[in-house]
């Protein structure tokens, strides 16, 4: 959990190197609802965690509504055999942040 003053945040799960950051929500089912939410702690993460600032932000989701997710920019990922695949075309647009 990230906290700075009344404001803070929980990741379910996040990858950070010195450019990127990938921060992934955990989910037994996917809502548009968790999408919105998710795209809102995407926006916070800079602000909460200080030494983040200049990285940039990539968020995937996991879960059964790829459509909304796949047009707000967000990568989605899915099972595939034993292991995990993104779902996406030549057209996707991926939303850094």
């Amino acid at each position: 959990m990230l906290q700075d003053g009344n404001e803070s945040l929980e990741i379910d799960l996040s990858v950070v190197n010195r450019d990127e950051a990938v921060l992934v929500p955990v989910k037994t089912q996917l809502s548009q609802g968790n999408i919105d939410e998710h795209l809102e702690r995407i926006a916070k993460f800079p602000r909460l965690a200080h030494q983040y600032r200049s990285t940039q932000l990539l968020g995937p989701v996991v879960g059964m509504i790829p459509r909304y997710a796949y047009r707000q920019g967000l990568f989605v990922l899915a099972q595939s055999r034993d292991g995990v695949t993104i779902l996406h075309d030549p057209q996707f647009q991926l939303r850094p942040w």
